[in-house]
Order: C-alpha cells, then structure tokens, then sequence
C-alpha cells in the first residue's frame, strides 16, 4: 500500500518536477534598502534641521527682496532725473550689488567662511549627523544663529549650569593667562632675588615664572658678551641656573652640577623633561621559541598595538597600548616574549656571545640580558647566570624555565669573590651597579645622591687590568668621553658608547668592550 502501481501506458506523461517530499524554496527576500530606487532620496531631517533650513530660506528671501528693492529704487531715481538706462546697464548695477563685476566675477567671490567652532559649541552643532555637509557648513556661518536656536531649545537646570561653569571656567583662565602675560612682561630682563628669597622661592615658586627665568638666563649665557647685565658674572648666572633647575625639577645640587657639567645649555632641558616621561614599553622575543613575526600577529589578534622597535635590533618590538596585560598573555607564560628595556639589548649585542662558549653574566637578575645571552648560544655552551642577591636570584631561575633555557647555570655569588670560585670564561658580562642616572623616569630617587662613574671606571680597569677598550660593533649612540672637565682619558674611549633618553629615547646606557690580551695577572684577587 502506498506505492504507485506500474503502469504499462506507454502514452502515459513522465513525472517531472520536485516529489512530494521535497522542500521547495520559497521566494527570495531581499531588504528594503535593496529594493529602493530612487537615490536621490535624502535622509528624513530632524526638527532642528529643519527649523534651521527654514531660518536659510527666510534670510535668502529677504536679501532677495531688499536687492531687488534696491534696484528699483536706484532705477526710478536714475530715470526721474532724465537719464535713459538700458537693460545691460540694469543688469551691471544688480552685479555691483552682488559683490562682483563682469571683469572679475570668475574668481572673486565675497568670502562667507568663519572660524568654524568653539570648543563646547561643536558638540552640539555637529550632534546631527544626519544632516548633509553643506548643511552642517551654512549652520555655522553666523554665531549669532546657533545662539538663537539654542535659545528656542528649552534647557534643563544642569545643562544651564554647565554652561555657566564653562563660561567661568573660560574667563579664569583668560584672566591667568593675561596675569602670566603681565609678570612675563614685567620681568624681560633676568631678576636676581636675594638668598631669602631664593629660600622663600623654593617651596612655593610659580613654576611658570621659573621656567621663563630659566629660559632667560639660558638664553643670556648663550650670548653672555651682548645680554649681560653690568657688573654681573658669568658665575652669577650660572649659579642662579642650578639654583631655579634644582627647584623646578627636583634635583639636588650635586647631581644638577653634574648634569649642567655634562650637557651643553642648548640640551640641558631637554634631557630634564626627558627624565619626566616614561620611556615606552618594549619586550624582547624570545628565538629559541618563535619568530618575532609570529608573536606580533599572535599579541595584535589579542588587542595589542605592537610595531617592530628600530632597524638595530630583529627582535624587539614596542608597544604601545593594549587591551591585555602584557605580562599575562599566555604568549608570555609559554615562554615567547621577555619583558625587557630596549637599552639592555645594548651590552649583549657588543658581547657578541657565540655557540658553544662558556659566558658569565656576573650581575644578572632578573635575567633579561642572560636570557638573551642563551638565545644567542641556542642553547648550547655553558652559560653562567650570577647574581649577588638570593632573593632576585630567583627571578633568574623561574625566567630561565619560562624561557626554555638549558644552558644555564644559576649562582648566589659575590662578584669580587668569583674567580676563586670557578674561572676560564670566553666572555664576561657586567652590568655594575652604578649611580642610575639614566633611568630617573622610574626611579626619581636618584635625584638626590650619586657618584662618579662610566669612563672613570674603564680608566681605572685600563690602570690596573691586562686589558684594553676595543670596538662595540653598534650602530649608534655617543661616542665616550677622552677629555672631561680638564681630565684626560685614554684615547680609544671614543670607542665606548653614550645613550641618552632625549637623543635616544631609551634609558640612560654607558657601554664598554674590554679584551683581556695577557694572562699574567690572572691570578691577581677579583680577576677572572
């Protein structure tokens, strides 16, 4: 039962077309905006542009009106005085009264634009995006008009208030700013205060006034011979320029002595306002475990703005923000990124570490550098990661896991005690502890005690140690110093390297390569 019985009719029709149990397709669906047709059509205008496009046709009637009204009344007076006007004449006059003549009505137009908005006006002026360009543009045109529409809105209680506040928010600072202008004024030439007054100045200065002053004296030591005020030393302003620097900034008169020392004028600010922001963050990737390509594209799909750091190193990256944080990505948790300032990439480049050596890194926590240090190796060789700290010695230990690491070996020593520990190393890396002027972005401490350091180290290794300054091999940076302050250095200190946060944009750096050419003091204390 069911089934269609056979027939034997050869007249019988075939069956064509879908069964019974077919699913036919119904008719397609398309959208509304598909079917529309005429795309002239402009969008429905809201009730504030409307009134404004009504207020435009208004206004362009009654100029209309008063033009031709004014024709009239030019012609009928021309006409009661016996003077014949003929239709060119006519049309002449009514182009003088548009603003342009025959002769130059291809390229002189009356200008009709204005200053577009003010700050808390272009919200609202620009809160209907509905309304065309052109429309937007002639609703500006007159300032007084948007004032009129604004007044015809009712406003709530808050949004008058709001607008009150604003007002007076204006004008104070208008007022500050005519104030600042006054005193600006009334201190063009570089006043000395008394030493009471320097005491008084220095908790409660007016920070603009000292910077002018700042810049004032600046400017006259730059030209001391022509600006100078009479019987005023150069020492004079000199001092008076540490004094306002250490009150502007901060520091104390050491360490500003120090810097003033060390830059020229024209850089000093510079490298001050530098220490004031923070450098950007950047990591290192990690090649024993991917590819710096990969791991961008792996951070930018998670929400993170990430570019290559600069033509000098393949495996930095910098970042710029991100929706993620940095160190809980589980790129970083496997191991494919380190988190680790662009100027510490620095030393281990002018190491140069290769396969198969055996390299020390003698101040190594947390274990950036030593981390790049076994990426360079590929793992191979023998790497020796110390650190006199127990207790930063084991961001070295759980850094070399995370990283994948397996030529590393982790110690709790004192440097100056090491070689009678172990010795017969390739290479050695040393990031001594030292004043941490370069990083006062992160650490403003430093502002107020440090020491001599940098060359005069490397002098006092090239006095005492079989050893002797060779090439970095970087690219950039400032060459080191081989005279300072009437102190004479050795003569291949050019081949040391300066990084300064105002040329460079990464932490302060000083960088040395040293080659031990003699074995003769080797067994000397201290000397690996």
């Amino acid at each position: 039962m069911g089934r269609r019985k056979k027939t034997d009719d050869k007249n019988a029709k075939p069956i064509r077309g879908p069964g019974r149990k077919s699913k036919k397709q119904g008719e397609p669906v398309f959208p509304k905006e598909l079917l529309q047709t005429d795309n002239s059509e402009r969008k429905k205008l809201t009730s504030r542009s409307k009134k404004r496009a009504r207020k435009r046709l208004e206004k362009e009637k009654l100029k209309q009106t008063v033009k031709k009204n004014t024709v009239k009344k030019i012609v009928q007076k021309r006409q009661s005085d016996g003077e014949s006007i003929d239709d060119d004449e006519d049309e002449e006059q009514q182009q003088q009264l548009n603003g342009y003549t025959d002769e130059n009505q291809q390229w002189l137009k009356p200008k009709t634009t204005k200053k577009l908005f003010d700050n808390d006006e272009k919200d609202e002026s620009m809160e209907d995006d509905d309304t065309p360009y052109d429309d937007q543009f002639d609703e500006v045109k007159s300032s007084s008009e948007e004032e009129e529409d604004d007044d015809d809105e009712p406003k709530l209680d808050i949004e008058k208030q709001s607008k009150k506040i604003r007002e007076k928010q204006r004008q104070t600072k208008e007022r500050s700013e005519q104030e600042l202008l006054t005193n600006i004024q009334q201190h063009e030439k570089v006043q000395f205060p008394s030493g009471q007054e320097i005491t008084k100045e220095a908790p409660q200065a007016d920070l603009q006034l000292l910077m002018h002053r700042i810049r004032e004296v600046i400017n006259v030591l730059n030209d001391f011979k022509n600006k100078r005020e009479p019987n005023r030393s150069r020492k004079e302003y000199l001092d008076l320029l540490q004094q306002d620097l250490c009150n502007y900034y901060s520091y104390n008169d050491f360490l500003m002595n120090k810097l003033l020392d060390l830059f020229p004028l024209a850089e000093i600010i510079d490298f001050l306002e530098a220490n004031e922001v923070q450098r950007p963050v950047t990591i290192r990737t990690n090649t024993l475990k991917t590819r710096r390509r990969d791991l961008a594209q792996a951070l930018i799909n998670r929400g993170v703005n990430v570019d290559p750091l600069d033509k000098w190193t393949k495996v930095g990256l910098v970042i710029y923000n991100s929706q993620v944080p940095i160190g809980a990505t589980p790129e970083y948790l496997s191991g494919h990124y380190m988190l680790q300032g662009a100027s510490s990439f620095l030393p281990v480049m002018a190491l140069a570490p290769q396969p198969n050596e055996r390299i020390l890194d003698m101040c190594a926590a947390p274990g950036g550098k030593s981390s790049y240090i076994g990426a360079l190796m590929r793992n191979s060789g023998i790497l020796v990661a110390n650190d006199a700290n127990k207790d930063r010695a084991k961001a070295i230990i759980a850094n070399t896991h995370r990283l994948g690491l397996t030529n590393t070996i982790v110690t709790n020593l004192d440097g100056r005690q090491f070689s009678e520990h172990m010795g017969g190393f390739d290479r050695c890396l040393v990031d001594a502890p030292c004043s941490g002027t370069g990083v006062i972005a992160k650490d403003p401490a430093v502002k107020s005690s440090k020491v001599e350091e940098n060359e005069a180290v490397i002098q006092y290794a090239l006095n005492n140690r079989s050893v002797k300054l060779v090439e970095t091999g970087l690219e950039f940076g400032v060459e080191g110093f081989t005279n300072f302050k009437g102190t004479a250095f050795h003569p291949l200190m050019k081949y040391c390297r300066r990084y300064y946060p105002h040329l460079h944009n990464l932490d302060g750096f000083f960088v040395a390569k040293l080659k031990k050419y003699s074995t003769k003091q080797g067994n000397k204390k201290g000397f690996i």
